[in-house]
């Protein structure tokens, strides 16, 4: 009886409640009031409903469960890492290497060429690179460093990257944003050319030559392969998904990872963790490629978007290819990547660096007496000390992946860190700072 009582008390006063918001006194017509009231009655009714069934305590847990889910939300917010150039959530973050798990790209040992553009001023073409078009150096609120922002169409050359040897890795990232038309396009070529200044303009290079183009964020990529004059391979209906811009118009950029791999007559192109190609006979073995180049077409020309067309490039390493890692561990006592990657002035491992950590766990793997100790170092860029400190969480790093992700024993591995102290070569120039960040493992 008494429950009864306080559910019609409870009713009474969500109808006045409801009765007080809905009515508008005489500036209603009597038609609008009738049908304002019918809907009150629904609610009133509904409202019943629910505290007989008891919904309503349900809904009062509910709304205060979704403010604590919010509440996590603006807290996991806080808590980014900017990782191949995104920026992610740690668990994502963690998750890393789970999605990088087929990328079997290893990254040159040496490094031949490094541009993050870190010394070239804001709105500066940067030296060392040649165009037939123009592009200046920004710095971008969504993503860190420095880019080199491509506003018109035509080829952008680092001049740097010359002479390539059989074996070879050239990395860069690269963020598209809009798209203006349907035939916008970007490539990259690599070549042969006796004067690479006089072609810096050419758009197709037929002597020997390898194209790769992409549609702008759309997914659609395609390649071709000449020799001697001919065609000798090509591709039109290739996909590379990481390249797809999202939301309406393609306004969500699309921020990647190029990692190119030749190892002589093969070449191997990933798209962050998708590996997009893979061709046994994309290079003429008796001929010496010396030039690449970026290029971009039909930038901007659709009108009235709202925002030009964006192209940005950035951190190009360029690097001889890696060694036979069982030789040089095994045979020689000692191994020195610069292919493991931490974010700056950090001990997280890039998940990019997966296909260097898995060839260097199959060496300890297949050689299960062999203990090592993983030394770090680091460029002299900051603090002796903090270099130092750094340099040996780094190597601690290197450890605790090879053990929990790879399964090595953490009782054949000693670490140390050695900071700035023993560069390889000095300090002065950007690959040779990028050389001397690297993780040493040597065979006790």
């Amino acid at each position: 009886m008494k429950i009864r009582l306080l559910l019609c008390v409870a009713a009474v006063i969500c109808l006045q409640q409801l009765l007080s918001a809905q009515s508008t006194g005489e500036r209603v017509k009597e038609n609008a009031k009738n049908k304002t009231e019918s809907k009150v009655n629904e609610k009133v009714d509904k409202a019943i409903d629910n505290i007989i069934d008891g919904n309503f305590l349900k809904k009062k847990k509910k709304a205060a469960s979704e403010t604590s889910a919010d509440a996590a939300t603006k807290i996991d917010e806080k808590e980014k890492v900017v990782t191949n150039g995104k920026t992610v959530d740690q668990k994502e973050y963690n998750d890393g290497f789970t999605v990088y798990s087929k990328f079997d790209f290893i990254a040159g040992e040496k490094v031949l060429y490094y541009d993050d553009f870190a010394e070239v001023a804001i709105g500066d073409f940067p030296t060392g690179w040649n165009t037939n078009s123009s592009a200046e150096i920004v710095r971008f609120n969504e993503l860190p460093g420095k880019w080199l922002s491509i506003t018109k169409d035509g080829f952008f050359e680092p001049e740097m990257v010359t002479n390539m040897p059989e074996n070879f890795t050239l990395e860069f990232d690269v963020f598209n944003r809009y798209r203006s038309s349907n035939i916008l396009s970007y490539n990259f070529i690599i070549y042969k050319s006796d004067n690479a200044r006089r072609d810096i303009g050419d758009a197709y290079v037929t002597d020997a030559s390898f194209h790769f183009n992409w549609a702008g964020c759309s997914g659609g990529a395609s390649y071709a392969v000449y020799q001697q004059g001919e065609k000798m391979g090509s591709n039109d209906d290739l996909s590379a998904k990481n390249l797809v811009c999202g939301g309406d118009e393609y306004k969500q950029p699309a921020t990647v990872k190029f990692s190119i791999w030749r190892q002589k007559n093969r070449l191997r192109i990933y798209v962050n963790e998708e590996k997009v190609l893979d061709i046994p006979q994309a290079f003429n073995s008796k001929v010496k490629y010396n030039v690449f180049k970026l290029g971009a077409s039909y930038m901007n020309y659709s009108n009235g978007r709202e925002n030009d067309d964006q192209f940005m490039v950035a951190n190009l390493r360029y690097a001889v290819g890696a060694p036979d890692t069982r030789s040089k561990l095994i045979t020689t006592g000692k191994f020195t990547t610069t292919g493991i990657l931490f974010n700056v002035n950090a001990d997280q491992i890039k998940a990019a660096s997966y296909g260097t950590l898995k060839e260097i766990a199959t060496v300890l793997n297949e050689n299960p007496m062999v203990k090592v100790k993983i030394i770090g170092h680091t460029d002299s860029d900051g603090n002796d000390n903090a270099n130092l400190v750094l340099s040996q969480k780094r190597a601690l790093a290197v450890k605790e992946v090879l053990s929990t992700t790879f399964a090595i024993e953490a009782d054949r591995m000693q670490t140390d860190g050695k900071g700035a102290a023993e560069p390889v070569e000095p300090n002065s120039t950007p690959q040779g700072k990028a050389n001397n960040r690297r993780v040493e493992f040597i065979k006790l």
